[in-house]
């Protein structure tokens, strides 16, 4: 990652230090940037007259807030880099720096994907009322479907999104496809999403049915993943670092849920059940975990409501019962559920196994919104 072609705005952060003649302040940084951080630091204290404490613990996103930490230090403004803000109360002063990166791609290796993907898209529109009642071995198939589990479409639109690093470049970039012959569309969110064209790991909430495809402007298949087990549609990647063109492998994808169909399966016995509750500003779902209680004690289970900051397997897996139910960070058991000794599933898949869901309604991505 070429450092020096991203905008970190330490002026902007710097003057607003000034300003507010803040004497202790604190950085909050991604897991990427944190080799960098001291630099930064030293950059801040050289410009003002502030003292700088790094916030060293893992930072997962804008919903990963230290505020009631470093308020209890004595800090009076915190920055955080790489992110936007959400819908929640940081409950102190502070300023949310996105660092964008001045990268440009060239479109035409992506355009044989998004030719691809439309006529995916094409061919799902044409099917709309098709086939409306459907037996369990059929309803479980399409579970498993990567594309074309969800909602029929009502277009074959381009939906344009990315990063943060790069949302900046979604117009740009959305005048390109149109001139190459694409219907675009750069879908706008919910409250949690700042900006237009925004997905984050948690929210997809700007699809809509007349969107056919999806084209994401960033690195890595943390967010692709998410938006395709959301969405059920078809994503071509496009990386600004590196320039290079990619689609989410549908391959991929269906082993993601064959992997959650098997989960929810091993549930079916499971008697007693940790419910597992972020402590993290914006991934604390209380009232869901409570439902998820009620709803085991409705099946004749037992749910212990457990809350945590950081999970991880070493502080879970000891506990005597059977499975887990994540209203944590979606992404948990998403991600990293092969790290755990025992089954760690979402409340829609834990609604599946008890039967409140039905397996035709196809795969339902567990979104905080």
């Amino acid at each position: 990652m070429d450092l020096d072609r991203h905008d970190f705005e330490l002026d902007d952060l710097v003057e607003k230090i000034r300003a507010n003649d803040n004497r202790l302040v604190a950085l909050q940084v991604p897991e990427g940037l944190k080799m960098q951080a001291l630099e930064m630091m030293d950059s801040i204290e050289d410009e003002s007259d502030a003292k700088v404490i790094l916030a060293a613990d893992p930072c997962y996103g804008a919903c990963d807030l230290v505020h009631d930490k470093m308020k209890m230090m004595g800090v009076e403004l915190v920055a955080h880099m790489g992110h936007s803000q959400m819908n929640i109360d940081s409950g102190m002063p502070t300023h949310f720096i996105p660092v964008t990166y001045d990268g440009d791609p060239e479109l035409a290796a992506v355009l044989p994907l998004l030719e691809s993907h439309r006529a995916i898209a094409q061919s799902r529109l044409e099917s709309v009322g098709e086939e409306t009642v459907i037996d369990e071995g059929a309803a479980k198939e399409r579970f498993l479907d990567a594309v074309g589990r969800v909602a029929p479409l009502t277009g074959t639109r381009l939906g344009l999104v990315g990063s943060i690093q790069h949302l900046h470049l979604l117009e740009d970039f959305k005048s390109r496809l149109e001139v190459a012959g694409f219907d675009v569309e750069i879908p706008v969110g919910g409250d949690r999403l700042t900006f237009p064209g925004q997905v984050l790991g948690c929210n997809y909430s700007g699809d809509d049915p007349s969107i056919g495809h999806y084209m994401f402007l960033g690195s890595g298949d943390f967010h692709p993943i998410g938006l395709v087990l959301h969405t059920g549609k078809p994503l071509a990647m496009l990386d600004p670092y590196s320039g290079d063109a990619t689609e989410m492998s549908l391959e991929r994808v269906e082993r993601i849920l064959r992997q959650r169909f098997g989960l929810i399966n091993s549930v079916d016995e499971a008697q007693t059940f940790g419910i597992l509750i972020g402590e993290k500003p914006g991934q604390m779902r209380r009232n869901l975990a409570i439902r998820m209680k009620r709803l085991l004690v409705k099946h004749g289970r037992k749910g212990y409501l457990l809350a945590l900051d950081h999970i991880s397997p070493d502080l879970i897996d000891f506990y005597p019962v059977d499975a887990y139910v994540n209203t944590a960070c979606p992404r948990i058991a998403i991600d990293d559920s092969v790290r755990y000794a025992k089954p760690l599933i979402t409340p829609y898949e834990l609604e599946v196994a008890l039967g409140e869901k039905k397996w035709e309604t196809g795969y339902q991505f567990d979104e905080i919104p």
